[in-house]
C-alpha cells in the first residue's frame, strides 16, 4: 500500500489480503520507525481489519452451526430409511 494510493476498503479485501495487510502493519509496528500520525493511521486500519475479520468469522461460524445439523440429517435420512428407498435391482 503506497502513501499515494488510498487503501482498499476493508470490506473489499479477501480474507487472505486482509490478514496479509494486518501482518504488514504488525511488521511496521515492530520496526518502530513510525511517527505518531502514521502510528494512529496504521492502528486505526489494523483495528478495522480485525473487526472485519471477526465479523466474517462470526458469520461463518453461524453458517456452519446452521448447516451441520442439516448435513447430519441428510446423511442420517438414507440410513434411517433402510432399503425402502433403494431401487430394487435384484427382485
Amino acid at each position: 500500500m503506497s502513501a499515494e494510493q488510498a487503501p482498499a476498503p476493508v470490506e473489499a479485501l479477501s480474507y487472505a489480503e486482509a490478514t496479509r495487510e494486518l501482518d504488514e502493519i504488525v511488521a511496521v509496528f515492530e520496526q518502530g520507525d513510525l511517527d505518531v500520525d502514521q502510528l494512529v493511521g496504521r492502528l486505526e486500519r489494523a483495528n478495522a481489519i480485525v473487526d472485519e475479520l471477526d465479523r466474517r468469522l462470526r458469520r461463518t461460524r453461524s453458517q456452519v452451526e446452521e448447516l451441520v445439523p442439516r448435513l447430519e440429517a441428510a446423511v442420517a435420512a438414507p440410513e434411517e430409511a433402510g432399503d425402502d428407498d433403494t431401487p430394487e435391482l435384484f427382485s
